[in-house]
């Protein structure tokens, strides 16, 4: 059972629930209650309770400082945090030291017992992962190499000539005319230690429980298994394995599957699947990956060839604008993943971009970022070059956009005081203004007047001259409906004004006016 520690100011509150819940039907048992914070770290300290049902608002240590000094000490512990204050700040605070369950006050059994019950289940899991991860590093302590293993290991690396296999074969009990099996690698991604590799060959054989022999080969698990001609089982018991790793490791891994053939071919297999594990760059990492997947690819794409229009790209970056910049980087990855080419050949063209991208750069930016190709190079996967170049282009785009803004925000300046000063005029508009008074190609000064402002030309002269209608209509009580058409910019459209004004309002500009007046 886990202890509950209960902390309350209110003497009422932890006699009530002292008595109302029924702790042990949750699996628990009530240890005590304290009236404060620092009376509570003392029986912390003596009774050392798994779990601590605490308000926030007390005398001496709240609730939240008592949080704080728990973590440091005793980390471990969980918490249960009670406020009748629903600032989000108490809940964030709390959570920085791992608090998941905040309740808010009035709060029923009901709802205490939930989050007991949220927090047991959770003590349960890690100590079943501390379990298992225990057991894993003892078992490491004491085993020792087997033998078939060890022959497994440098029958497959091609050590053993013929005749040796043969000696072997019967001084370890080996039966080397069995058919029908495969080969499976698996490979930890991320930086792991022994007790991980370990872990998951005994995962692996709990799984293939008919499998023939295992053993590890530089940082690959290799596991022989009889194939019973089932591959959707097959590969629902390798998606077990890497699942329940990933479950006390938080590690992925990837795994590559050889085609089936005869035990005595087993260094064949292991080759074979080597070239599966490798195409990983493709396909990323945690897949699982057959033959299949590598004879998928046509056999005349070492034939194509693959142009890319690198200045196109440079345009975009110096343009500024990241959201195409990102599209195109996109297309230009997905294309070469598409059609997998040789891999040195895809990292080619990769960095091949990658220095068209920073020359862009002044003359310090350029050498830091040709620093970076080294690992640009050493990245194991196509989307792990995709997400880097990503990085390095947006920081180079970005630096482009700011040398842009302010000539851009400069333009548009100008745009509006034309608009202020021109809204009377019925020519106004976004082809006038870029002919007549910037000459500028109205298609990129729409674009831009977009960009800086939100809105398009079109929709912000509308709204700005019906503002200065509702404002005449409110200022100007003698104002005719004509002569604010004629002094926003409709002309002599009185009745195309009108029907613009109740678009934007609801109310024709009649209507508008009596309500006006009406609320005066």
């Amino acid at each position: 059972m886990y202890k509950v520690l209960l902390v309350d100011d209110e003497r009422i509150i932890t006699d009530g629930m002292s008595k109302v819940i029924k702790w042990e039907s949750i699996g628990s048992s009530l240890i005590g209650t304290a009236k404060n914070g620092l009376e509570a770290f003392e029986k912390i300290t003596q009774n050392k309770p798994d779990i601590v049902i605490s308000d926030i608002k007390m005398p001496g240590m709240n609730g939240l400082e008592l949080v704080a000094k728990v973590h440091e000490h005793y980390p471990e512990i969980r918490f249960i945090l009670l406020s009748g204050f629903s600032e989000f700040d108490y809940a964030k605070q709390a959570m920085v030291y791992g608090v998941k369950h905040y309740l808010l006050k009035p709060c029923n059994e009901n709802t205490i017992i939930e989050a007991l019950k949220e927090i047991s289940e959770e003590l349960n899991q890690e100590k079943e992962r501390e379990q298992f991860i225990n057991n894993m590093q003892e078992t490491l302590e004491n085993v020792l190499p087997y033998a078939k293993e060890q022959w497994l290991k440098e029958y497959i690396t091609n050590i053993y000539e013929n005749t040796d296999s043969k000696s072997y074969q019967k001084l370890l009990e080996l039966d080397l005319d069995i058919s029908n099996v495969r080969l499976v690698l698996f490979q930890i991604e991320g930086p792991f230690q022994v007790e991980q590799l370990f872990a998951i060959k005994n995962i692996a054989e709990l799984n293939f429980k008919s499998y023939i022999l295992s053993c590890s080969v530089g940082e690959l698990i290799l596991v022989l298994v009889k194939d019973d001609g089932e591959n959707s089982l097959l590969y629902e018991k390798i998606e077990k394995i890497r699942k329940n790793f990933y479950q006390y490791y938080q590690l992925d891994c990837t795994i590559a599957v050889s085609e089936t053939g005869n035990i005595s071919i087993a260094n064949k297999l292991y080759k074979e699947a080597l070239d599966c594990l490798n195409y990983r760059f493709y396909l990323g990492e945690g897949s699982i990956i057959t033959k299949e997947d590598i004879d998928s690819q046509n056999d005349d794409h070492d034939q194509q060839e693959f142009y890319y229009d690198d200045q196109k790209f440079c345009r975009l970056v110096k343009s500024g604008c990241w959201r195409e910049v990102e599209d195109e980087i996109i297309t230009f990855f997905d294309y070469l993943a598409e059609l997998r080419f040789d891999i040195s050949a895809t990292k080619s063209y990769v960095i091949q971009l990658f220095n068209s991208m920073i020359r862009l750069c002044d003359t310090n930016s350029m050498n830091s970022y040709l620093t970076k190709l080294q690992v640009l190079l050493e990245l194991e996967t196509i989307q792990s070059m995709k997400s880097f170049f990503k990085d390095i282009a947006e920081e180079i785009t970005d630096v482009f956009f700011q040398q842009t803004k302010n000539r851009h925000s400069a333009i548009i300046s100008r745009v509006l005081e034309i608009i202020k000063s021109h809204i009377a005029n019925p020519q106004l508009s976004l082809q006038w203004v870029a002919n007549e008074m910037l000459y500028m190609n109205a298609d990129y000064l729409g674009k831009l007047f977009k960009k800086e402002t939100g809105e398009k030309f079109s929709n912000y002269l509308t709204r700005v001259r019906i503002e200065k209608a509702i404002y005449m209509i409110g200022n100007e009580s003698d104002v005719k409906i004509f002569e604010l058409a004629e002094k926003i910019g409709f002309g002599e459209n009185a009745q195309y004004f009108s029907q613009v004004f109740k678009k934007q309002t609801g109310f024709t500009p009649s209507e508008y006016k009596r309500e006006s007046v009406q609320g005066m």
